[in-house]
């Protein structure tokens, strides 16, 4: 079997191939693109390797059933994924506007696949092949495998598992669960009876059969009470790790349920070097090419996964159902094949742009007793401080990046993942910050503070804003030290839960005492599978079922989101309006801590090249930025900071 080129993209490749019937066809959102940081191409790579055979049908036409039969029906079964994004996170923003644009489809146009799109796919499938087995991943369908808070339709939903008609799901990252259902569905065995794998999900109406497992409240139960609602959450969330993870079920109308399997194990690092080191071609298919290829590849296409998982436990983030905690990491002899790669291709320039992960500098579990009794259900790793039996150790990821530099061809190796700054500043060797500083960092670095009110980093779960401001010190001291300008540019959050409207002005006065400006502003959105979320749809807290006070009227997150960007003009009757009702007079003036004047703000008419008609720059300071003292004209000490949250 061929496996040295692309993977099957119509009936045409098969038939060059000389295959008779197809094992399995796998239908997906996204565009086809043969490289490692996309979900199909693993899995599909994957199941080849284990001798089975894959033709893939991308972004087929929802509206047309016909466009799922191209290479008829499989022998084993459709594999179906939405992509690598959540088709609604694809589809529109937090405020429900649809996007222009998709990253994961040719030329970047959006519009090639479905609201909801595993469910769609998959009823198309049924309407052909009613009882073809079918099995479901990625993303959505992993977030989504019980009943779940959708925020775009403001409900709770059923499992995707009963909306799509699906008979499996393979939940989070998926390279074990797929090779375990290849294998017992070419065994015979009815996919009605593949019960028992870990990292699946199935069916059944028979209570009976299921096995030392916890009953979560039914469906209906948690659809009409947000506290069984949030009560729900939290047994699933202590129970996300494979080690410790229980079987989980649901019910639903009384009969049926939905049983989830405990997680799959961590893959070994042989297991991730033999996933990295498979033959992609590293690029999307040449179909695409008269479109102008998949954007999204372009992020990734010089930069090495090193690591999966994660101990951070962010809330607002869903790792934790996904990879899960138990940090696994690939040999640096991997790495540096890939990498060795990069060097071979005609369009590489020498750029690596990142070398990380979830996050970027972790390479090993956080302490030996993981192997054995896995993350702990009752406390974190790094929050509200380093735990005392975590390992703090950069030497490894160090030693990672100093190889990389070494390699011939290779520039300049940039670390553009998230940086842990309390993992860092736990650790007492400054070595790997100094070398971050003078040999990784492009001038700007961005990490995650997300906010700075105690009791929004709280409902976080991340560290006191006062080890951000150790972390920033440290870092332009050594910046400082080695003669070079850069700076550490923060990700914030707005209207996250827990955040009232005194607390968006807390996180405004310190932009303004730190002379910050957040170009770019994200509001918290409510994404299936993460605490937050939970809270955000409950107004609980379900780790510890508190009361948790939720921003979800539109104007009042309005407000907080201009608070951040509190000097755009455009802001200005927000901002404004906000500091009133909370009583904060004392933020309006022209003293050195207001956020805004008296008198509304107005945007000057720009002309061409930004100047006017007597040389000036249109807000009035002089071309080169500075007074006549040398300062900076907006008063910043070392130049207007940027960034997303």
């Amino acid at each position: 079997m061929k496996t040295d080129g692309f993977m099957p993209l119509k009936k045409q490749d098969m038939i060059d191939r000389g295959i008779a019937q197809m094992d399995f066809v796998y239908v997906c959102g996204d565009a086809y693109v043969d490289h490692s940081s996309f979900g199909m191409a693993i899995i599909g790579r994957i199941l080849e390797a284990h001798g089975y055979t894959v033709g893939l049908i991308c972004q087929p036409d929802w509206k047309n059933p016909e466009s799922i039969c191209e290479y008829g029906e499989p022998r084993l079964g459709f594999l179906v994924s939405a992509g690598n994004m959540d088709s609604m996170v694809n589809h529109y923003t937090v405020a429900g506007k649809r996007r222009k644009t998709d990253a994961y489809s040719p030329g970047g146009k959006a519009g090639r696949r479905p609201d909801y799109a595993v469910i769609v796919y998959c009823n198309m499938i049924r309407k052909k092949y009613k009882h073809t087995p079918l099995i479901i991943g990625g993303i959505e369908a992993s977030l989504r495998r019980l009943a779940h808070y959708d925020y775009w339709s403001g409900k709770v939903r059923r499992s995707i598992l009963l909306d799509s008609g699906a008979d499996l799901i393979s939940y989070g990252m998926g390279e074990h669960s797929i090779v375990e259902i290849a294998d017992a569905l070419a065994s015979g065995l009815p996919v009605q009876h593949i019960t028992f794998i870990d990292g699946t999900v199935y069916k059944t109406r028979h209570e009976e059969d299921i096995y030392d497992a916890v009953r979560l409240p039914d469906f209906e139960e948690v659809r009409d009470s947000k506290t069984a609602y949030a009560d729900s959450f939290r047994i699933q969330y202590r129970n996300t790790d494979p080690v410790s993870g229980k079987r989980l079920y649901e019910c639903y109308d009384g009969s049926l349920f939905v049983v989830q399997n405990p997680p799959s194990r961590p893959l070994t690092q042989q297991e991730m070097d033999d996933v990295y080191d498979m033959p992609f071609m590293r690029t999307w298919h040449p179909d695409y090419d008269r479109e102008g290829g998949i954007p999204a590849l372009q992020e990734v296409r010089y930069s090495l996964t090193s690591n999966r998982g994660c101990f951070g436990e962010c809330n607002f983030c869903a790792l934790t159902f996904h990879e899960g905690r138990i940090v696994q990491a690939r040999s640096h002899g991997s790495i540096l094949r890939e990498a060795e790669q990069f060097t071979q291709e005609k369009d590489f320039k020498g750029y690596i742009h990142d070398v990380g992960g979830p996050t970027a500098q972790f390479r090993f579990p956080s302490c030996k007793k993981q192997a054995e009794k896995g993350a702990c259900t009752d406390k974190r790793c790094l929050w509200p401080r380093p735990c005392g039996n975590m390992k703090i150790d950069h030497s490894d990821y160090l030693a990672l990046l100093r190889k990389l530099r070494r390699l011939p061809g290779v520039k300049k190796v940039f670390v553009r993942s998230g940086i842990r700054f309390d993992y860092l500043m736990a650790d007492p060797d400054r070595t790997f910050l100094k070398e971050l500083c003078r040999y990784h960092v492009s001038g700007q670095l961005r990490v995650a503070p997300e906010h700075v009110s105690p009791g929004v980093l709280r409902c976080m779960g991340k560290p006191d804003i006062s080890v951000y401001n150790r972390f920033v010190k440290e870092f332009e001291k050594i910046n400082k030290s080695l003669g070079m300008e850069q700076y550490a540019v923060p990700y914030l959050i707005s209207s996250h839960p827990g955040s009232t409207l005194a607390d968006a002005i807390t996180l405004a006065e310190y932009l303004c005492a730190n002379r910050l400006s957040p170009e770019q502003v994200q509001d918290f959105y409510p994404t299936p599978g993460t605490v937050s979320t939970c809270m955000f749809y409950t107004g609980l807290d379900p780790l510890t079922m508190k009361k948790v006070y939720v921003a979800s009227d539109p104007h009042e997150k309005a407000m907080q989101r201009a608070l951040i960007q509190f000097r755009k003009a455009e802001n200005y009757d927000l901002v404004k309006e906000a500091l009133l009702k909370e009583h904060r007079e004392d933020l309006i003036g022209f003293g050195p801590g207001c956020l805004i004047p008296p008198r509304k703000m107005v945007k000057e008419e720009k002309r061409p090249g930004g100047k006017r008609p007597d040389g000036k720059r249109p807000d009035g300071k002089r071309p080169d930025g500075k007074r006549p003292d040398g300062k900076r004209q907006d008063g910043n000490r070392r130049g207007k900071r940027s960034g997303r949250a």
